[in-house]
């Protein structure tokens, strides 16, 4: 029973104080590619040891020795405990993914029918609006829009910078790896959801395009940007490069880093990587640890 112990620890401190702390561990957006990693194996992690909890836990109830069958009752909690896990998360992905895909589609068509081509490119739309505005519509059929204010208002090496973030949130996905987190934020009880975690990691998606965008136009230009941009709109279902004044600042000291708490990025991110691989590993090594006690006959 200490190793069922041991797994349903893990899954209560994954789902809950591990993604507070991260979401403090503000120093970890120094490294956003790994920290992004580290995020998402602490969510796999934990829905690998709530999914796998209850399956360890039949060996040390029904004994080392046995026909499953005789105790189809415990097997059967055990499977349906399982797959309440599991229901959730489908569940929340089909809520998720649909009303996200909705919503995008219903954009794309307007801003279709509302906007230009700019310089004939069907996929990057312009808007005649006065308040500067840009985002991207995430898709197989995507956009990249704009308003005609963010045109009047950027200098070309800002308005490159704009152009170059929104392009790699497209070309990243980066719309998948928010959905993911989105799906399993919704999937956990309500009681045990962190907000906070789901903002953080949208601030390292931002950091991650923001990066991109300082290789295509340079730091000056992109924090221009990102000021410029700070405070606008952002439709339903869409990436911006839009923020609160505060996690605009934020981005603006993160464009050029190269310390995570006083060690260097790369040492940093390597070790990040490792303790991700170590989170992936332990309720698996775990859940085949509390198997090997059952010897089927």
């Amino acid at each position: 029973m200490l190793v069922v112990a041991a797994i349903v620890v893990l899954a209560s401190l994954l789902a809950w104080p591990v993604p507070r702390v991260l979401a403090r561990a503000t120093a970890l957006r120094k490294a956003p590619r790994a920290a992004l990693v580290l995020w998402q194996s602490t969510a796999v992690a934990a829905v690998l040891a709530a999914l796998l909890a209850a399956p360890a836990a039949v060996p040390a109830l029904i004994g080392r020795q046995v026909r499953l069958s005789e105790h189809w009752v415990v097997v059967g909690i055990a499977a349906a405990l399982s797959a309440v896990v599991a229901a959730r998360l489908l569940l929340s992905g089909d809520r998720v993914g649909r009303n996200l895909r909705a919503a995008r589609r219903r954009h794309r068509d307007l801003v279709d029918l509302l906007g230009d081509a700019r310089d004939g490119d069907h996929r990057t739309r312009v808007l005649e609006h006065t308040t500067p505005t840009a985002y991207c519509v995430p898709g197989v059929h995507r956009r990249v829009v704009l308003t005609q204010g963010t045109i009047d208002r950027l200098a070309p090496d800002e308005l490159d910078a704009v152009l170059a973030h929104e392009r790699a949130h497209l070309a990243a996905r980066h719309d998948l790896v928010m959905e993911f987190f989105t799906v399993v934020h919704e999937a956990v009880p309500r009681l045990l959801r962190c907000d906070a975690a789901l903002r953080e990691v949208h601030l390292l998606i931002e950091v991650l395009a923001d990066r991109a965008a300082v290789r295509g136009a340079g730091v000056l230009s992109t924090g221009r940007a990102i000021v410029a941009m700070a405070g606008g709109p952002r439709p339903a279902g869409t990436m911006a490069m839009r923020e609160s004044t505060a996690d605009a600042r934020a981005r603006i000291e993160l464009l050029d880093a190269h310390r995570v708490a006083g060690v260097p990025v790369p040492l940093a991110a390597a070790g990040m990587y490792a303790v991700s691989v170590a989170l992936l590993a332990a309720p698996l090594a775990l859940f085949a640890l509390a198997i090997t006690e059952l010897t089927l006959v």
